[in-house]
């Protein structure tokens, strides 16, 4: 017997749909059902590294990675079968089934969607055969018009698995209730009929003032609003489509403050959620030296290209503000793309990503490789000097996505500017101690790390994803979910 499909559609990007999905994978599956997300293609450069197709190891999105983790099930590559990677304005890297494809890659869009497809649904029908519900979010709005005819994530996945929908807008935007009809009345009949609830999201004030509003659009539309959302600020979860709050917040007394240079192409940007919760921590995003003013910490993140983030790193100045933290002693670390800016150079003589010098504060060279490393890594780190001391001997659970390969530089080291290699394939570090680059994603994650580095845990995702389907169960009308699921 196949899975019942329910979908959670939005009226727009940052209605709620990563959130509410969430909730629903926990939701369902505390009631003893065996459920998975899924995700027909995701527009993010915020992946994690999942179980693979044939043994191997492939990429998703994040957002279907925790709602894996929601629905208790080991996340695989089938729940996010498509993954679109910007590099630039017209340009992504296309992932399918968790493996690039170079050839989609190339190929304009319209033609890319009758070609991905097959995938998408075989992906689909593998998850359906596998569990009880299959909980799928749609992506931006599923009344795009001009997109319609090729339409490959919203409503010809509805229509495919017949799933039972709920449509979520973002009411704090203005317009909530057009946006529901609009959005409703630009449909084709048959896709109408599969919309079971609308959805109120971030909400603020008394509900009783939407009155008449829900019963006005219910008689339009035959749907009713099955919730109202209040605002709810800090869910604990790391914003979906690359989003990130620009405004700085800390609970308590603050004891570290930490920049993170939000580059135009950032990638993973999502890992630094738990510094986000970590009590006494102020997160700043940094786009200009003046929003490092004060840092404890600056991070090189992860980059989609890496050399285009260098350029715009140097156009704003932010490559004599990092040289000046670390000569000042202050801990600089680079993650991925960030450590490969902190080396000598970056050679490519393959047409990936462009050469350039790099920051010059560790003795590296990274040249950059057609094959792309896609691996899950539990690693350790050994002796780490300096303010990462608490690191050492510290186990780490991460991954790793990225092209290139880098070596320290020999000639550099043999002149006394030698980096201390913290092991193979992790990282290395300058010998101050206060410089440290790392390819392993999600350090921040491990809850190990945040107790050595900081003597504090953030909250964990299991109770973050429990508390997620308590928020929902509150505000969702008695019954409406159970229907949902039902014959």
């Amino acid at each position: 017997m196949k899975a019942v499909c329910v979908m959670v559609l939005g009226t727009s990007s940052g209605a709620g749909k990563s959130w509410v999905t969430t909730a629903l994978c926990r939701h369902y599956a505390r009631m003893g059902l065996k459920v998975a997300p899924f995700k027909a293609q995701n527009m993010s450069n915020n992946a994690r590294v999942v179980a693979g197709l044939h043994g191997s190891e492939g990429e998703i999105g994040s957002a279907q990675y925790f709602q894996a983790l929601a629905a208790c099930c080991e996340p695989s590559v089938n729940m996010n079968p498509v993954l679109l990677k910007p590099e630039a304005d017209t340009k992504s890297q296309v992932v399918v089934l968790g493996k690039v494809d170079p050839v989609l890659g190339k190929t304009p869009w319209r033609e890319r969607s009758a070609q991905v497809w097959p995938h998408i649904a075989a992906a689909l029908d593998t998850l359906r055969a596998e569990n009880d519900v299959v909980v799928i979010e749609g992506a931006g709005s599923p009344a795009e018009i001009n997109l319609h005819a090729s339409d490959i994530v919203n409503m010809r996945v509805a229509v495919y698995a017949q799933a039972r929908c709920l449509l979520v807008t973002d009411i704090d935007r203005g317009g909530a209730f057009a946006h529901l009809y609009g959005t409703w009345a630009l449909l084709p009949a048959d896709e109408r009929a599969l919309i079971r609830g609308f959805v109120l999201n971030k909400f603020r004030g008394d509900a009783a003032l939407l009155a008449p509003a829900p019963e006005q659009l219910q008689q339009l539309t035959g749907v009713p609003t099955v919730a109202t959302l209040p605002m709810w600020f800090q869910h604990g979860l790391p914003e979906e489509d690359g989003v990130f709050d620009d405004r700085s917040k800390a609970t308590g007394a603050v004891h570290t403050t930490i920049a993170v240079v939000a580059f135009p192409r950032i990638s993973n940007l999502d890992e630094f959620q738990p510094l986000k919760n970590m009590p006494g921590v102020r997160l700043v995003w940094a786009r200009t030296p003046a929003d490092c003013a004060g840092a404890d910490w600056i991070i090189l993140p992860g980059s989609k290209h890496t050399t285009a983030d260098l350029a715009w790193l140097r156009e704003q100045g932010l490559d004599q503000t990092v040289a000046s933290h670390a000569d000042q002693g202050k801990p600089v670390l680079g993650i991925c793309g960030g450590l490969q800016m902190l080396g000598e150079a970056l050679v490519d003589s393959h047409g990936i990503d462009g050469n350039a010098p790099g920051l010059g504060l560790l003795p590296l060279v990274t040249c950059f490789e057609p094959d792309k490393t896609v691996r899950r890594a539990h690693l350790r780190f050994a002796a780490v000097q300096g303010p990462w001391a608490a690191l050492a001997q510290q186990p780490v659970n991460g991954y790793e996505i990225h092209h290139g390969r880098t070596v320290q530089h020999t000639a550099l080291a043999e002149a006394g500017q030698l980096a201390h290699e913290v092991l193979p394939g992790l990282g290395w570090q300058n010998t101050a101690g206060n410089v440290l680059g790392v390819y392993v994603h999600g350090l921040f994650e491990d809850p190990a790390v945040l107790t050595a580095l900081f003597g504090a845990q953030t909250p964990t995702l299991e109770s973050v994803f429990n508390g997620l389907a308590d928020f929902l169960e509150r505000h969702v009308e008695p019954g409406v979910l159970k229907a949902l699921i039902e014959p």
